[in-house]
């Protein structure tokens, strides 16, 4: 019975595209396993640091509700509440500190079946999609949380005192971080669909008006507060983002008729 050889490199890439070695699947495979384990090494490796200094960042993350209140105190009543919480941060600390090397075995398993091109729009996004990521944390932490939170400590706290769980206030100060840094990768998305011929930037711009509704909506449900002041603080910088996102969508549409006309 005859062997049948496995398929060669495409041979419509470039020369220099072409002679990168062309691995079969069990390689592949391989190769995947063995950046998983790199990047379990790391997230261990970023989990023994960050244990020494998850104190630190509680604290950091306490700060905001101790600005606006006083009086304010964490309780925990279960007796493994505290230790979870603690891990917890420990473990997203890890990530965190792991990424470099997460996102570079990402990059290094796919960047090789890709063009010169889109090498260039694979390393651009991860870029753009990482500052957005950490200027909406930054909005979140520094100009969204110590309103929303002064506005929810101190509602009327003359008949009642409030007693936060040490693990509900940091589930809702890590989630408003996140949604906030996820919130911030509009420009992107909005380029992405342009680039495909989804929208195009003329009807964008026509959507304005659902776009400022939409920041609005998007800002109530990340504040979870009836302030409209901390509301409009939020929904004016995703405001700003969509049309940064239109901006990038007039420069990188392709030309010719969309999918949307």
């Amino acid at each position: 019975m005859t062997s049948v050889a496995p398929p060669g490199p495409p041979q419509d890439r470039p020369e220099t595209e072409r002679s990168e070695r062309y691995l079969t699947l069990v390689e592949h495979l391989q190769e995947l396993r063995r950046r998983l384990i790199i990047c379990s090494v790391a997230v261990v490796v970023g989990l023994a640091i960050s244990a020494y200094f998850t104190g630190d960042l509680l604290r950091f993350l306490k700060h905001p509700a101790e600005e606006r209140s006083q009086d304010f105190r964490l309780v925990f009543l279960e007796p493994f509440e505290s230790f979870v919480t603690y891990f917890k941060i420990a473990l997203m600390s890890s990530i965190v500190l792991a990424m470099p090397v997460i996102m570079y075995q990402i990059l290094a398993f796919v960047a090789p079946g890709l063009k010169a091109n889109e090498k260039r729009w694979l390393y651009g996004t991860v870029a753009g999609s990482v500052g957005l990521f950490l200027a909406g944390v930054a909005f979140a932490y520094y100009v969204a949380l110590p309103p929303a939170l002064g506005f929810l400590l101190n509602f009327q706290n003359d008949i009642a005192e409030p007693q936060i769980r040490l693990g509900s206030y940091f589930d809702f100060v890590l989630r408003l971080l996140f949604w906030t840094g996820v919130a911030f990768q509009t420009p992107l998305i909005v380029m992405f669909l342009a680039r495909l011929r989804i929208v195009t930037a003329r009807r964008l711009i026509g959507w304005w008006r659902f776009a400022i509704v939409g920041a609005f909506v998007v800002a109530a449900v990340v504040t979870p507060t009836p302030d409209p002041v901390t509301c409009t603080i939020v929904a004016l910088p995703l405001i700003g983002l969509y049309f940064l996102g239109v901006a990038l969508a007039v420069a990188v549409q392709p030309r010719g008729p969309s999918r949307a006309q």
